[in-house]
């Protein structure tokens, strides 16, 4: 046999009775399954347009699953979502319990504040780690803190701490307190009087709105509204801007162009403080807008934006732990290491006094972002977004 035909032969096959070697097999990928429990109970808003979806919430988490499974194909992570709706606290507990039975780890809680501290306090929830996307009451942080529970929402004290910052950095230190009459306005209203006495502005003065229910879906609604808001806001002490704490949806969205004197409005209405806005495009938020809109044909929303985090909070811990196992995750989610990319201008960081992200509040007026607080010349020893919200030295949280 010539050299080329000896270097073009066939190999030999395998002898009689030698079995041929099976191609060599991936592992299956290893599951990581997160649940999400959804408030089901109807919620109107004042604004048509800001109704909210029946995927609100669920559709950034289902975003966030996709996202965490391309980086899963290469580290051979399975992340899955199964959700779960409640309308009573007894029911989301029972949700709890099924998802953790079935293997579940990680809720994401789209709850009230008794619920979620139900959901987290029910003895079949000692194994979960817990994500609040959407209760921002200062109590679920500070005294009634549960090391189980991470909060991806930011507080009433954060959102109000970053519209004060750009109240005053604008010089506008004279607040007209509008309120409502229901608890959860008055939570919020305390939220902006901390804000205002922390960084220096002065309420002139403080009304309440008597009203629990308005004609907003009435023909004549806007007549009712269009007289009675001028009169409600009549005769007020000289003030730089209107600021409303309607965190009930009966009046803070009528106030703008509507006040006795012709001053800005910022709160509830007019300028609003918020973890997420489907007109926010900076820092890539663009591109992320773009996917969200191609996947669920709507705006991304805070609540969407809230959920999409806890998930890629759960994906970043696992891909950078090297396993699907929960306690290491948990571990590394607890640790110094974790920072998430969110398309805030920084890395976002938890707070381990209190279990609260930190993260920047944009300023939306409803067709674009105004600002991002923290503000320019608002400093803190270690970081600036620890300007927003109960710092380490205030904290009344004890895990």
């Amino acid at each position: 046999m010539s050299g080329a035909q000896a270097q073009t032969a066939a190999p030999e096959a395998p002898a009689a009775g030698q079995a041929a070697k099976p191609a060599r097999q991936q592992a299956p990928a290893a599951q990581i399954r997160i649940g999400y429990i959804r408030w089901s109970v109807p919620y109107v808003t004042l604004s048509l347009s800001e109704m909210p979806s029946e995927d609100d919430g669920i559709a950034g988490a289902r975003m966030g699953i996709e996202d965490n499974n391309t980086t899963g194909r290469f580290t051979r992570q399975e992340f899955l979502l199964e959700t779960r709706n409640a309308e009573t606290t007894e029911q989301a507990v029972a949700a709890a319990a099924e998802l953790a039975a079935a293997g579940v780890s990680y809720i994401i809680a789209d709850v009230p504040a008794d619920t979620l501290l139900a959901v987290a306090d029910a003895p079949t929830s000692a194994n979960l780690l817990i994500f609040n996307v959407s209760a921002k009451e200062e109590a679920l942080r500070e005294e009634e803190c549960r090391a189980n529970v991470i909060h991806t929402s930011p507080s009433y004290s954060m959102l109000a701490d970053g519209l004060a910052q750009y109240l005053v950095w604008k010089q506008w230190q004279r607040w007209f307190l509008l309120t409502g009459a229901l608890p959860q306005d008055k939570l919020w209203a305390e939220a902006l009087k901390r804000a205002a006495l922390r960084f220096g502005a002065e309420i002139v003065e403080e009304r309440e709105y008597q009203e629990r229910d308005t004609a907003r879906r009435t023909d004549t609604g806007h007549v009712q509204v269009q007289r009675q808001l001028p009169i409600f806001t009549q005769n007020a002490p000289d003030h730089d801007v209107v600021v409303v704490a309607d965190e009930s949806e009966i009046f803070g969205t009528y106030v703008p162009f509507r006040t006795w004197d012709p001053k800005p409005v910022a709160g509830s209405g007019g300028l609003i403080p918020t973890s997420w806005t489907p007109d926010h495009e900076q820092w890539g938020a663009y591109q992320m807008q773009n996917r969200f809109f191609a996947l669920n044909r709507r705006g991304m929303r805070s609540r969407d934006a809230n959920a999409w985090t806890a998930v890629r909070i759960i994906g970043e811990a696992a891909t950078r732990a090297k396993t699907a196992e929960t306690q290491p995750i948990i571990d590394y989610i607890r640790g110094p290491n974790l920072a998430i990319a969110a398309f805030k201008g920084t890395k976002l960081t938890i707070r381990d006094w209190n279990n609260q992200l930190r993260q920047p509040i944009l300023l939306a007026d409803g067709r674009s972002v105004a600002s991002v607080s923290p503000q320019e010349g608002f400093l803190h020893e270690k970081t600036e977004l620890d300007t927003l919200g109960y710092d380490e030295p205030e904290t009344k949280c004890s895990f």
